[in-house]
């Protein structure tokens, strides 16, 4: 089996986004009880967009792939950022 250090790499950056988000979620609790905010949520929504990006590039081979199919991944992705993130903001104002 041959070894990729290109795989290794990403991987390596998939779980440190996991990190991160683990640490966001940590940071959002304080004395036991749990607290939702803007910043924490929109930062997770974010984390878990990148490593969907991450994960098409890289993982299904996107990367190789014609231009109009990086192209139509990402606005895929970008379509969901604003989906996700509307959905967020309007709910909390109504």
């Amino acid at each position: 089996m041959k070894f990729n250090k290109r795989l290794l790499v990403v991987w390596a950056i998939l779980a440190g986004l996991t990190l991160g988000y683990l640490w966001l979620d940590h940071s959002a609790g304080h004395a036991g009880t749990l607290r939702s905010s803007a910043v924490v949520t929109s930062s997770v929504i974010v984390i878990a967009l990148v490593k969907v990006r991450i994960i098409f590039r890289e993982f299904m081979e996107v990367r190789d792939a014609p231009v109009p199919l990086c192209r139509l991944t990402d606005a895929w992705v970008l379509l969901m950022a604003v989906a996700l993130l509307s959905c967020y903001f309007v709910g909390m104002n109504l």
